[in-house]
């Protein structure tokens, strides 16, 4: 599995179940890493979406504790066991979007983390593990710095076996 996300300097990702950053240069590459691909959120994460709905040309699946959760488009499970299980199934790259509690569970089953680093702080109530701190993450390639007025770029590590 890997993960995607945009973090701030501090490694924050959201307040009050918002993203902090809407970069447009992201959200291209979020799409066009994603597309046609599968992608594990978390049910406050799928209702943060548009509508409400699933993303347009992925397989979408929620991990949630309520059992009677059901949404058009959408493959739920809820336990890490059952995600582990329902992936078995896809002969493609496994993506996992969010929220903070999804990505604190799934980092320990993931390979590789896509992190645009927006080089601005913005107040968060959640955040993500910062990798450059953690010793069994490495920087495997990096971009560089783009944007004008909000300055990100995008970096690739992978988890040391």
């Amino acid at each position: 599995m890997n993960i995607i996300v945009n973090v701030s300097r501090t490694w924050g990702i959201g307040k009050d179940s918002d993203l902090l950053f809407h970069i447009k240069g992201d959200m291209k590459f979020f799409k066009e890493t994603t597309i046609n691909n599968v992608v594990v959120m978390g049910r406050k994460t799928l209702d943060s979406l548009p509508n409400g709905l699933p993303l347009k040309d992925r397989v979408n699946i929620v991990i949630t504790r309520n059992r009677d959760f059901r949404r058009d488009g959408v493959v739920v499970v809820h336990s890490v066991d059952e995600l582990l299980e329902e992936i078995k199934k896809y002969n493609t790259e496994i993506f996992v979007i969010g929220g903070g509690e999804i990505y604190n569970m799934l980092l320990p089953y993931c390979d590789k983390a896509y992190i645009t680093k927006v080089d601005s702080d913005k107040e968060a109530d959640t955040f993500f593990v910062n990798l450059d701190e953690d010793d069994t993450w490495k920087v495997e390639s990096q971009s560089d710095i783009m944007g004008e007025k909000l300055k990100y770029r995008f970096v690739v590590y992978n988890k040391l076996k």
